[in-house]
């Protein structure tokens, strides 16, 4: 062999070996993305034509699944707005979570999460993120420890508190501690999302985590109507008739309904315009979802629309229709596009999943399991989940728990003897109209522990059992 070939076979193995190398360097690095995690409120599974919509187009949220990855069985933290909220920033289900329902404050605000809780902006922190938080918040009134600004948020702009989001002409809004006056005409959505705009142009060059918890589509039915003008015409059947909720009457909410999912539609297309222009499109994970199912309020007709798609129940139901969401997320190069899975996941797996994105440990108390394996087309190296669960503290008290295809619901837990576990197989049933609980006693059995095992108790939310 001359030496021109022995010198070339040297240097080609010593190429593969770096690579090789380099392959397993890269492997251990975090991925380091920024993260733009959408949280649309009280929008059902039925709510965006991806999902089957037909009353109105929600182009540019169906480019998410058109250029990424669609889930079908992705759950919401609770069926109401301040623990879903408290499920994301904490990991944990509504077993184990400080804040298990709305609990109000005077004169403005909710009950506040502790100081110590471990929040996933503070997590995102650690790793060297910018994080901004816009829209609403819900979880501890303006000064208090659960403001968002001594919870994690670098910057915060919207509503603190969840009932001043009932009008979306407001005479405030918070950006960090400061008190924002308005003149109760502002459409409050375009003042947050240009705020959110404004973050992401700012940290373009560090890595950074944009939460938008918008207030659409939740009642009241605002929009300008700009937006509702063109559904007035092809809803003509409803005009004359007025939702009534919080601020200004609405004729036709039939009309401002589909009027405001297109406001939004249109301005998850801004955002990912900016994202193109500013050249960090492909180094952006972009996650959208729901906080819950679709509300009955200020005028919306969810039957008409079909919001919650083939499932039973809406907001504040522990049935599907009150809990499953959509999820879609995309992120160029990294996640698949027009890819559709159906892992069983919840919004308390956004925590750990952003914090393995973002190269962070995760705190050991949490419930959630990354889902990155998932996103990255690896299904065959994804965790999957035990159960889901979720507990509810109003109307009675409920609690229900998702293993496999079986699905266990449980009302009336705030009285003395609680009604009997229902059993459904979602394979079959995915309505949920056929209780099969009395030819599954061990499966009932299984649900029964599951539910002993997932509930902590609570002194802010209590189960009359745990005082036992």
């Amino acid at each position: 062999m001359t030496k021109t070939l022995s010198y070339l076979l040297f240097v080609s193995l010593m190429l593969g070996m770096t690579t090789e190398s380099d392959a397993k360097d890269n492997a251990k690095k975090p991925l380091r993305p920024n993260i733009v995690y959408i949280l649309l409120d009280d929008a059902g599974y039925g709510d965006l034509s991806c999902y089957g919509q037909s009353q109105f187009e929600t182009p540019n949220i169906d480019r998410l699944a058109e250029e990424g990855m669609k889930f079908t069985e992705h759950y919401a933290g609770c069926t109401v707005c301040a623990p879903t909220r408290c499920v994301l920033m904490t990991g944990q289900h509504t077993g184990h979570c400080y804040i298990r329902g709305n609990k109000e404050v005077k004169p403005e605000g909710q009950q506040p999460i502790p100081d110590e809780t471990v929040t996933l902006p503070e997590l995102l922190k650690q790793a060297g993120y910018a994080t901004g938080g816009f829209g609403k918040w819900g979880l501890g009134s303006p000064g208090s420890e659960g403001d968002p600004v001594n919870q994690g948020f670098d910057e915060f702009f919207g509503y603190n508190c969840q009932r001043e989001a009932h009008s979306y002409y407001p005479t405030h809004l918070w950006h960090n501690t400061e008190k924002v006056m308005l003149d109760g005409k502002t459409y409050s959505h375009d003042l947050i999302m240009k705020h959110a705009l404004d973050f992401v142009r700012e940290h373009q060059d560090k890595p950074f985590f944009c939460f938008l918890p918008v207030t659409i589509p939740h009642a009241a039915m605002h929009v300008p109507d700009s937006y509702s003008d063109p559904f007035r015409k092809k809803f003509s059947q409803f005009n004359g008739k007025i939702g009534r909720y919080s601020g200004p009457e609405v004729d036709n909410p039939i009309a401002a309904f589909a009027g405001m999912m297109t406001k939004l539609d249109e301005d998850v297309g801004q955002l990912l315009e900016l994202l193109a222009e500013l050249e960090i499109d492909e180094n952006t994970i972009v996650m959208l979802t729901s906080d819950n199912g679709p509300h009955l309020e200020g005028g919306h007709n969810p039957r008409f629309f079909d919001s919650n798609g083939p499932l039973k129940g809406f907001k504040r139901d522990l049935y599907e229709g009150g809990i499953r969401a959509p999820f879609l997320v995309r992120w160029p190069g990294r996640v698949p596009k027009k890819t559709t899975s159906d892992l069983i996941s919840a919004h308390w797996d956004i925590l750990p999943t952003c914090c393995e994105l973002a190269g962070v440990a995760v705190p050991q108390n949490v419930d959630g399991i990354s889902l990155v394996p998932t996103l990255l087309g690896n299904p065959k190296e994804q965790t999957p989940h035990k159960y889901l669960y979720w507990e509810f503290h109003e109307r009675g008290g409920k609690r229900a728990v998702r293993f496999g295809n079986w699905k266990a619901v449980q009302l009336n837990m705030n009285k003395k003897k609680p009604s009997p576990i229902e059993l459904y197989d979602l394979s079959k049933d995915i309505d949920e109209s056929n209780n099969v609980a009395a030819s599954h006693p061990q499966i009932v059995h299984e649900a029964k522990t599951m539910f002993e095992q997932a509930h902590t108790p609570s002194k802010l939310w209590p189960f009359p059992f745990d005082k036992k």
